[in-house]
């Protein structure tokens, strides 16, 4: 039997809504200007199709946690959105199948270091370092669902006051749209999680914020950062 050179990490999972059992998660992709108001705000054109990003699966952190302020920035950004979470995957998923594949939805932020994020498009280098550091993926349990895609109120508030406030079916691609258009990008497993993108209002957040985000008919992610930075 082979052995490991040192201790592999415990596998990440996420809390499932009404069992014990848990959710593994293998990967994490994501979705970029998929709600008209923020593309324009981020200087983008809405006739663009939404585009692909990812973060590492560790970058999950359980909703109620104190995270870290990350290093390395002076501009971090909160982006509310509905997370897509696979039960099976598979490669060219037409778009009215795509539902059969979703075991439920939850809540997430996609933590951005802003100002790491435009020193790289100026530079035309990849997003890594502004999108897939530690503690970037604040999450809610997983809720079970069948049917119909949640399309009610999706918001974020920062200690107290509203910065995000829009509906789901303000999306430009739906969450079939989605699964399908991934799909066609790599073959998707059960255990993925698709962040589907986040509505206008994004902004800055300080040490010792306190933030609450919520997706209605799906639940809320808590979170707050520590009150000093990284050393």
């Amino acid at each position: 039997m082979s052995e490991y050179v040192f201790s592999p990490p415990p596998p990440v999972s996420l809390a499932v809504l009404g069992t014990e059992a848990r959710f593994p998660v293998r990967r994490i992709y994501c979705v970029g200007r998929n709600y008209a108001a923020h593309r324009a705000e981020m200087g983008g054109d809405d006739r663009e199709p939404p585009f692909f990003f990812a973060k590492p699966s560790d970058a999950v952190v359980a909703s109620g946690a104190q995270i870290a302020f990350p290093r390395a920035t002076e501009n971090l950004h909160h982006e509310i959105e509905l997370v897509i979470a696979l039960r099976q995957g598979g490669v060219d998923i037409a778009r009215d199948q795509a539902l059969d594949h979703v075991f439920g939805f939850a809540v997430g932020v996609d933590l951005t270091r802003r100002d790491l994020q435009a020193a790289a498009k100026d530079k035309g280098q990849p997003w890594e370092s502004a999108k897939g550091f530690d503690q970037s993926a604040p999450l809610s349990p997983i809720k079970p669902w069948a049917g119909a895609p949640p399309s009610g109120a999706i918001s974020l508030s920062v200690n107290g006051s509203v910065r995000q406030d829009a509906k789901l079916t303000d999306m430009i691609w739906s969450v079939a749209e989605i699964i399908s258009e991934a799909s066609r990008l790599w073959r998707l497993e059960a255990g993925d999680l698709i962040f589907t993108g986040t509505p206008e209002g994004v902004g800055r957040l300080q040490p010792g914020d306190q933030v609450t985000g919520a997706v209605e008919g799906v639940g809320g992610v808590t979170f707050s950062l520590a009150p000093t930075a990284a050393a």
